[in-house]
């Protein structure tokens, strides 16, 4: 009995050894809640901390009173519910930035816990509307509009959860039933809550496709006439959402007059509306040439400009730059952007941090540009691209060069600023960076030739791409393989840097060059002259490069040097059998060649020999002065040697054709025959749409009064359409 007493008596004491020890106490920590989804559908995350400390008597070492509560802290950490009201442990947190070990090892147990109650409250939630729906859709049904605004506001806090916003968009009849309510409804509150109901839907691929199937479109559209500002948000947003993401909602937003409403909303002042807006615009009419019709007609160019000049928010310009570039390529359109003022609005964004906006400007400048040839007022947008010239961005590049060839084509004040600010070197450094890129060098060579004829500064720019060592550069473009746009706006830039006396040696390389060329275009364009087809190759007539070459051969010809090595290379017979062509300015060209050679007694003893009497005298009749002039010229220096009856035949022959009206003429004609007019400038039209080419031939310069007439009319434009895209 005694040993049994006393064997209890020690069970006693090791119990209560075993209570007085660490394992049966507590300690506080800081508890940790995961990442959540709140009831607007978005994710937050955050800790919550609760720091408690313990005071316990008796135990004044620290360390000890850490080892007493090292259950309590694990427990709490893990289980912070089970804490009884009012109870404090102590922290063993030193740095509030650091979490302690009890608590790392609590945060998995938290995230579950959270994770648990989330699934609780969606199913919840998802329950409770599912069962609401038949009821709502009554309620919202109703004749009373107080009941149907009533219910509209519950929807409205229901569509804020997704449980229950996914709940809803499954009853076609409960989406319906909201867009009947909008519709019908005077009530703004109502107005304004069904909106909000739509909007909330438009998240979900689901949502939209309920509101599409139930009509909700031109609903949304109507409401885009609203005063009230949130019914507008909503509004616009919610389209915007079909637009992006719903197959058919972009036809169904243009039946429903959507253009029409959205133009206005352009004046319109914040922001953020107007981006989307301006958004809603680019989705409606890429692609679309009735859209981009209805958008010039309800003033969509005026207010688009008025955005671009007025705004710095920059999502909002570059959504509105995007539309800007989708209507530059509309031919009704871009006269009216200019009209606008959209060079001049565009050009602002070229020297801004926005890579995109400034390639969105820089394009749909490149598109605008062939209509913004009389433009004025863009000094600055022209000095602007003459140091993008610099740039070493390829897509840029090839935008100024294009840019440039444009304005300064038939606008002898751009050709002259252009001169001024250094833009000869500037093209032609553009032209030896770009290498093989073929988009770069042809505008880059165009707006050289543009720069080199009919300006007050036109022989300076002669002079500067020689003295900036441009000349090499151009004949080069002239090898093969052959790109013929580059090697027609190459030979045009040749005959005009030829106009200068300075340039006629340096230029002697490139003679062999163009009789090459002239050659072979003849060649290939004889081919199928007896089918009456013309004979093109990357989209450039043979018959262009023909007239090109022998015009440049033409002024190079005034050199005496360059007139003999012409002649040594066999032209002369191929320059009379162009005598014969049936296209007027070949015959001008090659009247005008054999006039420079005739100079020389022995080759105007070949011209003669070739038999070019014959077809001379016919040109003489010639209703173009200019091919008449050259070939009277000819035939009265290939006559100088001849007998006196041929000389008398020939002085009578010019008397009565040429100078009937005015035979004291045929001297003054006889010493201006050498005053040969510059090939006119032309344009390079605006990219089609992403994918298409430059548009038409451009129209030609008027000729001074004081040079001799040519019949531009039938004329060969002397540049080409070239692929594009933005």
């Amino acid at each position: 009995m005694s040993m049994h007493m006393g064997e209890m008596e020690s069970g006693s004491v090791k119990v209560t050894e075993w209570q007085q020890t660490m394992y049966g106490l507590d300690s506080g920590i800081q508890s940790g809640a995961t990442t959540v989804r709140d009831d607007d559908g978005d994710f937050t995350s955050s800790r919550h901390y609760t720091t408690t400390t313990t005071v316990t008597q008796g135990m004044p070492d620290l360390d000890a009173q850490y080892s007493l509560t090292r259950a309590q802290r694990i427990r709490a950490a893990m289980f912070p519910e089970t804490l009884e009201a009012g109870t404090t442990i102590l922290s063993t947190q030193t740095d509030p930035s650091q979490m302690t070990n009890v608590q790392r090892l609590a945060e998995p147990s938290q995230m579950l816990k959270a994770a648990i109650i989330h699934l609780i409250n969606y199913q919840d939630d998802a329950e409770l509307a599912t069962r609401a729906v038949p009821e709502l859709t009554k309620l919202l049904n109703d004749e009373d509009q107080a009941v149907v605004s009533k219910a509209a506001q519950i929807v409205n806090q229901l569509t804020r959860k997704e449980a229950s916003r996914q709940a809803l968009m499954q009853s076609p009849q409960m989406v319906a039933a909201v867009v009947r309510a909008m519709q019908n409804t005077g009530d703004m509150e109502t107005t304004r809550a069904t909106a909000s109901i739509l909007h909330n839907l438009s998240h979900k691929r689901e949502g939209l496709l309920a509101i599409f199937k139930s009509g909700g479109i031109p609903a949304l559209v109507r409401m885009l006439s609203s005063p009230m500002e949130s019914v507008l948000f909503y509004a616009i947003t919610t389209l915007h959402n079909l637009l992006l993401h719903q197959e058919g909602a972009k036809m169904a937003v243009r039946l429903a007059d959507g253009l029409q409403r959205m133009v206005p909303l352009l004046k319109k002042t914040n922001p953020k509306f107007l981006a989307i807006t301006t958004d809603c615009l680019q989705l409606l009419s890429y692609g679309n040439q009735e859209s981009k019709l209805i958008i010039l007609a309800n003033g969509g160019p005026e207010g688009l400009v008025h955005i671009m000049r007025n705004n710095n928010y920059e999502k909002l310009l570059w959504t509105t730059s995007r539309v800007l570039k989708v209507l530059s390529v509309c031919p009704s359109n871009k006269p009216a952007i200019v009209a606008a003022g959209g060079m001049q609005a565009l050009g602002k964004h070229l020297n801004g941090s926005s890579q995109r906006l400034m390639q969105n400007c820089l394009w749909t400048l490149r598109n605008l540009s062939d209509a913004a040839t009389k433009e004025d007022g863009l000094d600055s947008l022209l000095q602007m691209l003459v140091t993008l010239l610099g740039s070493e961005d390829l897509n840029m590049l090839t935008c100024s060069a294009g840019i440039l060839s444009n304005l300064t084509c038939n606008n002898g004040f751009n050709k002259s600023l252009v001169t001024q600010s250094n833009g000869i070197e500037k093209l032609i450094h553009a032209i030896l960076r770009a290498g093989e890129r073929e988009d770069v060098t042809e505008p880059a060579v165009c707006a050289l030739r543009h720069l080199t004829s009919r300006h007050a500064q036109a022989e300076v720019a002669q002079n500067a791409v020689r003295q900036h060592y441009g000349i090499p550069v151009i004949i080069k473009l002239l090898n093969q393989p052959y790109y013929w746009p580059i090697v027609k706006a190459a030979v045009g830039l040749i005959r005009n840097l030829a106009l200068c006396p300075e340039n006629q040696m340096p230029l002697r390389d490139a003679i062999p060059r163009l009789v090459n060329l002239l050659l072979k275009a003849h060649q290939d364009a004889q081919k199928h002259g007896s089918s009456n087809q013309q004979t093109f190759q990357d989209g450039v007539r043979m018959e262009e490069i023909v007239e090109g070459c022998t015009g440049a051969l033409h002024i190079l010809a005034r050199d005496p040097t360059n007139r003999m090595e012409i002649a040594s290379l066999q032209t002369i017979p191929l320059f009379v059998q162009l005598l014969y062509s049936p296209v007027e300015n070949v015959k001008r060209v090659a009247a005008g060649a054999l006039c420079e050679l005739a100079l020389d007694k022995q080759s105007a003893e070949i011209i003669d020999a070739e038999g070019a009497s014959s077809p001379l005298m016919e040109l003489l009749h010639s209703n173009n002065e200019g091919i008449a002039t050259y070939a009277a010229a000819v035939l009265f220096r290939i006559s100088e040697d001849k007998n006196l009856d041929y000389k008398k035949r020939v002085s009578v022959e010019l008397t009565h054709s040429l100078f009937k009206h005015d035979p004291g003429a045929w001297e003054m004609a006889h010493n201006t025959i050498s005053m040969e007019p510059p090939f006119p400038d032309e344009l390079d039209g605006g990219y089609q749409g992403g994918f298409g080419q430059y548009q038409g031939d451009m129209p030609m310069d008027r000729m001074d009064d004081n040079m001799m007439h040519e019949d531009y009319q039938q004329g060969i434009p002397f540049d080409s359409p070239y692929q594009g895209q933005y």
